[in-house]
């Protein structure tokens, strides 16, 4: 390891001390601002990127200049080609690359990178790599930026979610505030390029749950989020993505209703179909053999052949929204383009992204949506009465309706195409439309992004502390066992897959030359480059982000740092040493010994025992302290401790405060004397206990 490297990891671990000393406020605005800035920075990286691969490709080698938003200067193509016969081959020339790079550096940079950052939300909020961050964005850029039909959401996204997992591994965060970190860069780098930081705040809580929200990352969020926003925006201008558009528009009319109600049954109908084809189409090709460096070339070369005919599905599409954001720009679109547009985008966007490209599918569900309601308003506006005389209202409010419906995020999506558009009285009328979008959707259980979960019960996570509540009261050191094996990072690979063999183990933790933790390895991932190899050393091996837990923490804690596909975790002392190995079947028999043990202190109370509810007072010397601290007098069991209107779980881990209710089962020679303990009567409580609470 370089001086460089142990520098930046002591500096690393400190960081990582004062993030678990620091209270939730202090926590959340120092890393929220980081990961903001970190956020914005990604942004503006892959804008820059994005424009120089278009300039250099569609534009420079096709002859194509796409029209584009107000916020980038307004349009300036005009769906004419000067080379047609280049544009097949430049969109196939950017699948080709994408596909070359994501094949041979990082093949979970294919597709979009939204959904990945929600797994990882889910799953483990480590699992992000630099590399395929990195990777993400270039092939992303390379993807649009030679036409193929994509939105700029995925990449940022995947940035400030990888910046926020590596804090998660870097400073050692607990498994919650990992999944807030990547969350909140969710939210934060899609809000940054679109110029929507409410949107994007919100919408950090909003898309990991189709019916859910997640409401521990919404202050953050908005400190993230406001902070990559003027970042990216003090580079790249404040404006609305679309400017002021609709800005004379005043809902006055209840008729509207009709029509935007009628939006949001063709937005909810659209967006079923954009799920259907994109994952549809993706599945197909995931089954077709062949190259995945030949597949997005030949999804590109299909994509530039429909924008022979319709060059409206090349790109984001955002400048051709603009131009269908006023009545001059939309009438001089043929009609049967705008009936076909949302389809052929549909179709346009499951070549480039479905085949294997790089890009995300936010920006092109806009794109759909603002169609949809574009198509609605041209038909409708030479006979039904009370249609308004701009077509703004109605492609804005099918881009809210379209993609908050398939999303499952309509409150967040409202804001963000509002704040994309800087008109906010927009919503009102929007809220039928997207409503009713959202219930078609939901009535069918689709969604654009696979890796969402139903709502926070549904988490691996959520459900497996739920279903074992006991544990809370069980540390981790109770249930560790002593590492059989503990590797070096400059161990040769053979020696290490030996070791491993002779044990019989799947991995073992790896250390550096001041024995702190580097991460795992394992045995079925060593023995390939040890047969290339064998003198090779394991640091490059070492998988980094996998989960480890703190040696004062309980087991419900530990369960929830384990992702659904790890079997163990490695417990760290302050100074990231090892000090043991926890694997799910110890806290299963953990579980199991606590549940003995209480079975036997129940049979000896039960059959005099009274349940007895008491409320912490003020003045009680329980208030601070943990339940598994053995604060309670001998013979009294906690069975439930409600907080507001919410019952908390893991009750060993719960420190008790002022006004929380406590149901407690208590023998009748103590019902008396329990009371005041929790009341406040410090000489009652002293008498009752014998002992201060935190040292009984």
């Amino acid at each position: 390891m370089t001086v460089v490297q142990t520098q930046l990891r002591s500096v690393g671990a400190a960081a990582g001390g004062w993030v678990r000393r620091a209270s939730y406020l202090q926590k959340w605005v120092v890393l929220g601002a980081v990961i903001g800035v970190i956020a914005g920075l990604g942004a503006i990286a892959f804008y820059l990127a994005l424009q120089a691969a278009g300039h250099l490709l569609l534009e420079g080698i096709g002859g194509y200049t796409v029209p584009a938003a107000a916020v980038e200067g307004g349009a300036r193509g005009d769906g004419h080609f000067t080379r047609w016969w280049a544009i097949p081959l430049v969109v196939a020339l950017g699948g080709l690359l994408s596909g070359l790079l994501v094949t041979n550096l990082a093949p979970e940079a294919e597709g979009h990178g939204t959904d990945a950052a929600i797994d990882a939300v889910h799953r483990n909020p480590r699992m992000i790599r630099a590399r395929a961050v990195v990777v993400k964005m270039v092939t992303s850029a390379l993807t649009i930026g030679s036409g193929g039909s994509g939105g700029r959401e995925g990449p940022t996204a995947q940035i400030s979610a990888g910046f926020g997992s590596l804090l998660a591994r870097t400073l050692d965060l607990t498994a919650e505030d990992g999944r807030i970190a990547v969350s909140v860069g969710i939210g934060s780098g899609i809000g940054a390029i679109f110029g929507a930081p409410l949107g994007g705040a919100v919408l950090a809580a909003d898309i990991v749950y189709k019916d859910d929200f997640e409401v521990e990352a919404l202050v953050p969020g908005l400190v993230t989020s406001v902070v990559a926003y003027t970042v990216f925006g003090f580079a790249e201008g404040f404006s609305p993505m679309f400017g002021y558009a609709a800005a004379g528009y005043h809902f006055d009319q209840p008729l509207q209703l009709v029509w935007f109600a009628v939006i949001g049954i063709v937005a909810g109908l659209v967006g079923l179909a954009y799920s259907t084809t994109f994952y549809g189409f993706a599945d197909t090709v995931k089954r077709l053999p062949g190259s995945t460096i030949v597949k997005p070339a030949i999804g590109g070369l299909l994509v530039g052949l429909i924008a022979l005919a319709i060059p409206q599905v090349l790109g984001t599409g955002y400048g051709w929204v603009q131009i269908s954001l006023t009545r001059d720009g939309l009438l001089g679109i043929p009609l049967w383009i705008i009936l076909a547009l949302p389809l052929a985008k549909i179709v346009a966007t499951a070549l480039s992204i479905g085949s294997g490209g790089s890009g995300g599918i936010f920006g092109p569900g806009m794109v759909i949506g603002a169609f949809t309601g574009a198509a609605v308003w041209r038909v409708l506006e030479t006979f039904a009465p009370g249609v308004p005389h701009s077509p703004a209202p109605f492609v804005i409010v099918g881009m809210m309706a379209c993609f908050g419906g398939i999303a499952r995020a309509p409150l967040a999506i409202m804001l963000m195409v509002a704040e994309m558009t800087g008109n906010l009285t927009i919503i009102a009328p929007a809220m039928i439309a997207v409503g009713l979008a959202y219930l078609i959707v939901r009535h069918f259980d689709r969604t654009i992004y696979r890796s969402q979960l139903a709502n926070r019960d549904e988490a691996a996570a959520a459900r497996l502390k739920q279903g074992l509540p006991l544990l809370g009261r069980v540390p981790a050191s109770e249930a560790m066992a002593v590492p059989r094996l503990v590797l070096h990072e400059d161990d040769d690979l053979a020696d290490a897959v030996k070791l491993l063999s002779t044990e019989g183990i799947p991995g073992a933790p790896v250390v550096d030359s001041r024995q702190r933790f580097l991460g795992t390895v394992a045995l079925a991932d060593l023995v390939g480059p040890a047969g290339k190899d064998p003198d090779g050393t394991l640091r490059r091996q070492v998988d980094a982000t996998a989960p480890s837990t703190d040696i004062s923490a309980t087991l419900d804690q530990a369960i929830d740092a384990l992702p659904a596909t790890v079997h163990w975790l490695t417990v760290l002392d302050d100074q990231r040493q090892v000090h043991g190995i926890v694997a799910f079947s110890d806290i299963v028999r953990a579980y199991h010994r606590v549940l003995r043990s209480d079975a036997r202190r129940m049979s000896r109370v039960a059959s005099s025992a009274g349940i007895q509810d008491v409320q912490v007072g003020v003045g009680s010397p329980l208030i601070g302290h943990r339940l598994d601290e053995q604060v309670l007098p001998d013979g009294v069991i906690v069975i439930a401790v409600r907080r507001s209107d919410s019952m908390l779980l893991g009750l060993g881990a719960v420190h008790l405060e002022v006004g929380d209710l406590v149901t407690v089962l208590v023998r009748p020679d103590q019902q008396d004397a329990i009371r005041p303990l929790f009341d406040g009567d410090a000489v009652t409580a002293q008498r009752t206990t014998a002992a201060d609470p935190g040292t009984h």
